[in-house]
């Protein structure tokens, strides 16, 4: 994998590429849920790369993507995104999206819907307004607070067990929130400017429809928020294909990464 830097109005964007591969075509980006950076998805990188050009990053204002100014909005993600995408002449791509990373798969399948030829969320969930209440909207804004004032080690072992079931993931998960100990400062504010981009994104009540083919995964032990309900009610309404993963949690791709794994390969040998 090859580090390289996006210049955007608000900071630097760092991001890694290959594209040496058997096959030209799709090519495979990889998008880290909040908080959580590139190394989240290292199973996936180490089984796809060679045999499809691959992409991942830094999200903005996370781990080396920092300085950054938290201004930004979901939309401007996933249009930075693009313009990476189209720099790294990336003009199949399929993203598969963990967590607040399917939240930008959905915002970049609004902005570019002919652009993206598929899409796989693990442990997301839909960002239609129709599928959230009020009161989570309300909560989703004012989530800042509460992870400035939690005490850091109930943090790190929240954030590392309430993601992961699996040793390795648990591990990993703690090493990718240690990037933040001693600066919760940052967390808390990485955290808050995530959640309020996210409330503002359902609450345009955009389409934000999947027109390309496209694959649901979670958990069966997904503990983060109602990922769990969000995804039954995702599949029943949309048609989506959906796939529970036994014995893993909120970071399914780290906890079962070989039927993950598995199940991209499938997805994009049969598109």
């Amino acid at each position: 994998m090859t580090e390289k830097t996006y210049q955007t109005s608000c900071g630097i964007i760092h991001y890694w590429v290959n594209t040496e591969a058997e096959r030209k075509t799709p090519q495979l980006i990889f998008l880290p849920g909040l908080t959580a950076d590139h190394r989240l998805f290292d199973k996936q990188l180490e089984y796809f790369e060679g045999a499809y050009p691959v992409f991942v990053w830094d999200a903005p204002g996370h781990a080396s993507s920092w300085p950054f100014d938290l201004t930004f909005t979901l939309m401007d993600k996933a249009r930075w995104l693009n313009e990476i995408l189209r720099r790294e002449n990336f003009d199949h791509p399929v993203i598969v999206g963990q967590s607040m990373g399917g939240y930008v798969g959905q915002a970049y399948a609004q902005l570019f819907p002919d652009r993206l030829s598929g899409f796989i969320s693990i442990d997301s969930a839909p960002l239609q307004r129709q599928y959230v209440t009020a009161p989570e909207i309300w909560l989703l804004k004012r989530m800042e607070p509460v992870y400035r004032h939690y005490p850091w080690k109930l943090l790190l072992s929240s954030g590392t067990k309430g993601t992961a079931t699996s040793e390795y993931g648990k591990a990993l998960m703690r090493n990718i929130m240690m990037v933040y100990d001693g600066d919760q400062e940052r967390y808390a504010k990485l955290s808050g400017h995530g959640f309020r981009m996210l409330a503002e994104a359902m609450e345009a009540d955009l389409p934000y429809p999947i027109s390309c083919p496209a694959l649901l995964i979670c958990g069966e032990k997904d503990r983060a928020g109602s990922t769990i309900r969000y995804n039954r009610v995702w599949h029943e309404k949309s048609g989506i294909p959906l796939e529970w993963i036994k014995n893993a949690g909120h970071n399914s791709n780290t906890d079962q990464p070989e039927t993950v794994n598995a199940l991209i390969r499938g997805f994009v040998e049969t598109m």
